[in-house]
């Protein structure tokens, strides 16, 4: 059933709910609200509405359901895979006013947020109390906390302490008619039914719209040791990834960045306070954390001993926090840096971390053969590579050309290694045809089958994730 366009009645009913100052019209406003980052993709909405708490997104949820209009919610609209673009028009719905931490328990080590807090605000929140809540994604600094549960974001520190979902205890949640539910308790054990929480966790807006979320948190580590290892060989890199886990080191970090990535990042930064060697392939950032820092030191030198097989280039320590920023500061640039430099193409890509080696080499010889230059930098320590195709000097008809094709050879060689498609940027807009690849026709038929229970309109994130 196609969905209806926005009468001046439903405006009108719009506004009565939000006010007439948080409903947005204008081009501009809409061009704002159409795009997110991923690539330069633009779709204009109708209309975008900013309700500040869950009663309003419920009315408009009932009204929307009503009338059959296409909403696509938004966080702060950091995504890589279009999860925030409005491709069927209609609604966006910002939840950028429900931006409040409700309760902070310290005795039970939990925290309670609207979707709208930016990670980084409450990482600082908690630390500030001795408390931890690790996954950390490069876009902390913006990202809402709301949009890291809707893509089961990850970030560096996954690689020691899991991602999002190993996190999320509770959600409220407003569907798509409107009505209101929690999908499981504040208790650290729950095996009570379905697991209504881990299901909306990465579900990316088309089972509900998030409203409240509840927060595992843990003692915060007292100190940490960084290493920054350059490689001759960037195959080698990948190859002592694995070799520490199998020396019995648990990294709370695990870095990888090719040497272009390097290069564009301290260009972008205009930073070159960490020189690199000209012999330099790729590089590793190697974190320990904990509360003892012997244990941390021995560590270090248990890990320098394994890179010992690996034909290191240079093995540089940071124990002191400016160092430690400037490289946390390259790294966390990549990808914007990458961005400001040519038009890409990503993947998010995740294999066994045994096969890193065997991805990158696929990677390389894929992009030799479709004459498109590759740069890949990623979470190694779990096995999480982004491959960012660049666009550079080729003309439109030649990238328009090889570059679906490269990206298809490389999904297929992660789905032959018995990798997936997304680690933690979601499938979105743009990642969908691929789906096919790492999932049988069944098991899409099953996730399709969920969607429609929750959303038999198909009104919330239409277009998103299946093919």
């Amino acid at each position: 059933m196609p969905y209806n366009k926005i009468t001046p009645k439903t405006l009108q009913q719009l506004k009565n709910i939000v006010g007439a100052s948080h409903l947005y019209t204008s081009h501009d406003q809409r061009i704002a609200y159409g795009k997110d980052k991923t690539e330069d993709l633009l779709f204009l909405p109708e209309v975008i509405v900013l309700p500040k708490n869950t009663a309003e997104i419920s009315q408009i949820m009932q009204l929307c359901h009503r009338e059959n209009i296409p909403v696509t919610p938004r966080g702060a609209g950091t995504g890589l895979a279009g999860g925030a673009l409005p491709v069927c028009g209609g609604i966006v719905l910002s939840v950028e006013r429900l931006n409040q931490i409700i309760e902070l328990d310290e005795e039970n080590l939990q925290i309670t947020t609207e979707p709208a807090v930016i990670t980084e605000v409450l990482q600082n929140e908690v630390q500030s109390k001795g408390l931890y809540y690790p996954p950390d994604p490069a876009s902390r600094g913006s990202s809402f906390i709301g949009g890291n549960v809707a893509t089961n974001a990850g970030g560096p520190r996954a690689v020691k302490y899991g991602v999002v979902k190993d996190y999320v205890l509770n959600l409220e949640v407003v569907l798509a008619d409107g009505s209101i539910i929690w999908t499981g308790a504040n208790t650290l054990k729950n095996s009570t039914g379905y697991n209504l929480t881990q299901l909306m966790v990465g579900s990316e807006g088309t089972l509900g719209i998030i409203t409240k979320i509840v927060l595992k948190l843990i003692p915060a580590p007292q100190h940490s040791l960084l290493l920054l290892v350059s490689f001759k060989s960037a195959v080698k890199a990948c190859a002592a990834v694995a070799a520490i886990f199998k020396a019995g080191i648990i990294p709370s970090c695990m870095e990888f960045m090719e040497r272009q990535a390097i290069d564009v990042a301290q260009n972008y930064l205009q930073d070159t306070t960490l020189p690199i060697r000209a012999t330099t392939e790729a590089q590793l950032i190697i974190e320990v954390d904990g509360n003892h820092i012997d244990t941390l030191y021995n560590d270090c030198e248990k890990i320098n001993s394994v890179l010992d097989s690996f034909d290191c280039d240079e093995v540089l320590f940071a124990d002191d926090e400016h160092t430690k920023n400037s490289l946390w500061k390259l790294r966390r640039n990549l990808n914007y840096a990458i961005k400001n430099y040519s038009a890409v193409k990503k993947a998010d890509t995740v294999v066994p971390r045994a096969s890193l080696p065997q991805l990158l080499k696929g990677i390389h010889s894929i992009s030799k053969k479709h004459g498109i230059q590759a740069v890949n930098y990623g979470h190694a320590g779990d096995g999480n590579l982004h491959v960012t195709l660049l666009k550079e000097h080729l003309t439109d008809e030649y990238w328009n050309r090889e570059m679906p094709l490269a990206m298809l050879a490389i999904f297929q060689l992660v789905a032959s290694l018995k990798g997936t498609i997304s680690g933690e940027h979601g499938i979105g807009w743009i990642q969908k045809e691929y789906l096919k690849l790492v999932f049988s026709p069944i098991e899409i038929q099953l996730m399709q089958a969920i969607k429609s229970s929750f959303d038999p309109k198909n009104i919330l994130n239409p277009s998103k994730i299946f093919p």
